[in-house]
């Protein structure tokens, strides 16, 4: 059997991936994939089919210094990529699956924007990573507003972002400023930045100096995909913009290579399970389920993770967005292969609200109670809740944003709140999802949304989303596509599959027994036109609400 790993990081449940191909000595074959996200690290195994098979899942900490900023500690998720391989393997030895000397490649996925700056030396941390929600940078993001001839919009002809506090480029600018022994380890050479996937690469593939305890530096690289998240990356080239660097005043040194999608990058180091497998993908967790989605050119994909991310693949055409949207790569599959491009529009606050009432307010016990709790009632009682945390991200675009809960009267119960927290939800999704359709001139009543990430397994969640969208919904029998995803470019590299199995042949969608996989979910709408643009134009009133409130914290 051959077998394919695959790490994941996740935004939420549903973020990035570190995906291992193992090849069996017997006939079904295998990988797995391991992704590292905003709340937890997966390792997953699948078969040759794409299908998994064992896996393992580590929740790490979130650090909140202060309101508005959100810290990992870069140590733990080490950590807690290592565990979940070992916990992997473990489970799948005891199916009497045979993981030794079998493994072929890894893929990588991961949360993007989280931001990791660390000494060349001695490979420790400088600073926590900051996380990509985290708004400590909104003053700064003022500060080059007023400074720029174009204003926020200084870098959308480039990057395809605007100033905010969402991108990694505001987060190292801070650390520079504000963190003394960061400033003084790039002034002398001894620092790299990266992104999640970065240190993870760069930390699995270093090794240890002959006979000496001093840390050699591992493989320096990020993908196309993760780089287009940090504002410093020119989206026509794909390389650092050196204007860009130069406006920002961040040097060229500390940066990493880019690379494709879909290439081999370097062996796992020993001291690491799997040591001397090769590194043979890297995607950002969102593009990764594009892949993972098989979303072709025009087709549109949604993962309701810790936030709310979604992408319309663009094919080989950069579409610039006039509404609030981000042009970004859907992925490139290859150092020779042609760069897809993509719409996205980023919702900051999505599973973080269920989390937000299970963790804080304690209405329900487990992420799971609320679908039942929000069935309970037949409507949210006229509330609205509007869950701007750390301000609002497309198409809005409001640092100064915080969040709200509207239309509170003594009827209000704990099931109310419950359901609108779901419809804050499937509102933001709806508000991203119009100003796409209208970018792309896309025939919105041909619509369909495919769907993904950890509360996607909430049927009335996405039932709701069917109502206010006024679109089918469809569900996968694997919502794990973002794992999926690292997966796929693991074995684009090493010629498990080819770029048309992956979007095309059957063979990569049956079970290990060559039975067809279970049928996808599809959720239509049950309200009529009107009734949903009287809800949607009264989730607008309690939007505006939330503006301007940044100063209450």
């Amino acid at each position: 059997m051959s077998y394919l790993l695959s790490i994941a990081t996740l935004k939420g449940k549903n973020g990035g991936a570190l995906c291992k191909l193992v090849d069996y000595l017997i006939r079904s074959c295998s990988y797995k994939s391991t992704r590292e996200g905003t709340t937890s690290t997966r390792f997953f195994l699948y078969d040759r089919n794409a299908k998994p098979v064992a896996s393992h899942q580590v929740e790490f900490a979130q650090i909140y210094p202060q309101a508005g900023w959100v810290e990992h500690d870069p140590l733990v998720i080490l950590d807690t990529v290592k565990v979940c391989i070992q916990k992997t393997c473990e489970k799948a030895r005891a199916e009497g699956i045979s993981i030794d000397g079998n493994v072929k490649a890894i893929g990588i996925t991961n949360q993007r924007e989280t931001t990791v700056v660390w000494r060349k030396s001695t490979g420790l941390p400088l600073y926590n990573a900051i996380v990509w929600m985290d708004a400590r940078t909104s003053s700064i993001c003022r500060r080059l507003e007023k400074e720029l001839p174009e204003g926020r919009l200084q870098f959308v002809k480039s990057a395809g972002l605007p100033i905010s506090t969402y991108f990694s480029a505001m987060k190292l600018i801070w650390l520079l400023e504000s963190v003394p022994v960061v400033k003084s380890a790039i002034e002398e050479g001894d620092a790299l930045f990266g992104t999640v996937e970065t240190w993870l690469i760069w930390n699995l593939t270093r090794k240890l100096t002959d006979g000496q305890d001093v840390p050699q530096g591992g493989v320096h690289v990020t993908d196309c995909a993760n780089a287009a998240r940090t504002l410093l990356m020119d989206l026509s080239t794909l390389q650092w913009h050196e204007p860009t660097l130069k406006r920002l005043g961040i040097p060229s040194t500390i940066l990493p290579r880019i690379v494709s999608n879909a290439e081999y990058i370097g062996d796992v180091a020993e001291g690491w399970p799997l040591a001397g497998v090769p590194i043979a993908g890297c995607i950002g967790d969102q593009h990764a389920a594009v892949l993972g989605q098989k979303c072709k050119k025009g087709e549109a994909k949604s993962t309701y993770g810790t936030g709310c991310f979604i992408l319309m693949n663009t094919g080989e055409t950069l579409v610039s967005s006039k509404h609030g949207l981000l042009t970004t790569i859907s992925f490139k599959l290859g150092p020779h292969a042609p760069t897809h491009y993509a719409l996205e529009g980023s919702i900051a606050i999505a599973g973080a609200a269920v989390q937000w009432l299970r963790d804080t307010l304690g209405i329900i016990d487990s992420a799971r109670e609320i679908e039942a709790l929000a069935n309970s009632v037949e409507n949210t009682g006229g509330l609205y809740f509007v869950p701007a945390f750390n301000g609002l991200f497309a198409p809005w675009w409001r640092d100064d944003a915080r969040g709200v809960l509207i239309g509170i009267s003594r009827f209000t119960s704990k099931a109310h709140v419950a359901r609108a927290v779901l419809e804050s939800l499937c509102f933001q999704a709806k508000d991203v999802l119009s100003s796409m359709q209208s970018d792309a001139s896309s025939n919105t009543s041909e619509f369909v949304l495919r769907v993904d990430g950890g509360a996607s397994a909430n049927n009335l969640m996405l039932q709701l989303q069917a109502d206010l969208l006024g679109s089918t919904v469809i569900r996968p029998a694997d919502i794990e596509t973002t794992a999926r995803g690292a997966a796929y470019v693991a074995g684009l590299t090493i010629g498990w599959w080819t770029e048309q199995q992956i979007f095309e042949d059957i063979s990569l969608s049956v079970t290990r027994d060559g039975h067809p996989e279970a049928k996808v979910t599809t959720f239509h709408p049950r309200i009529g036109k009107d009734e949903r643009e009287k809800r949607h134009a009264l989730w607008c009133k309690a939007v505006q609400r939330s503006f301007g409130l940044a100063g209450l914290s």
